[in-house]
């Protein structure tokens, strides 16, 4: 009696499957994305000698984030949800008042003279601050500046500031410039 031979698989389809599988993978998987602040840098100062400018105190609102997520804003408490329209008041000084910043009148390039606030957000965190209260805490900022931008726009275009061409949001900018610091982080207090 002849001896058989041993029977092969074929592995044809399994390679098949095996690349079916990693496609399926590859399409159904969620990669996890870091989360970070999309900014635009301001443009680098003109000139190379520029030394650093005195600003003048009332000129000047300083956010403070401590390590147990609290927000203090020009030296009071407040809740995040305030802080918008503490921000808008505090840049626009609508009634001019002398512990609000200054305005100073600038010619705009195809505008004219506009009174332009002098105001400055600081923004400072503890290093304990939680990641979420911070975005939040900056979210809060830049819309405020946002809404004031829409009002310059709507009142002097009739349009809001992502519907103005180029050369109207660069008008909208030299207006309503968004001045906002941000200084290092600090160890000031433990969570609790």
């Amino acid at each position: 009696m002849a001896k058989r031979g041993i029977q092969e698989i074929n592995a044809g389809s399994m390679a098949d499957i095996a690349f079916l599988l990693l496609i399926f993978w590859l399409t159904t998987t969620t990669m996890d994305v870091d989360k970070g602040l999309q900014r635009r840098l301001p443009p680098m100062p003109e000139t190379e000698n520029q030394t650093d400018i005195k600003i003048n105190q009332r000129n000047i609102i300083v956010v403070k984030i401590n390590a147990n997520d609290r927000l203090m804003a020009g030296g009071e408490a407040l809740d995040v949800s305030q802080l918008k329209d503490k921000i808008i008041e505090f840049i626009t000084n609508p009634t001019n008042d002398e512990k609000l910043p200054e305005k100073e009148m600038k010619d705009i390039e195809g505008f004219g003279q506009y009174p332009v606030s002098k105001g400055l957000v600081s923004l400072q965190n503890d290093r304990g601050t939680s990641y979420d209260s911070y975005i939040k805490v900056q979210n809060e900022i830049v819309r405020a500046f946002n809404e004031i931008r829409d009002d310059f726009a709507m009142s002097k275009f009739n349009k809001k500031y992502a519907m103005l061409d180029e050369t109207q949001q660069k008008i909208v900018r030299d207006a309503i410039p968004q001045s906002i610091s941000e200084a290092e982080p600090k160890d000031v207090g433990k969570r609790k």
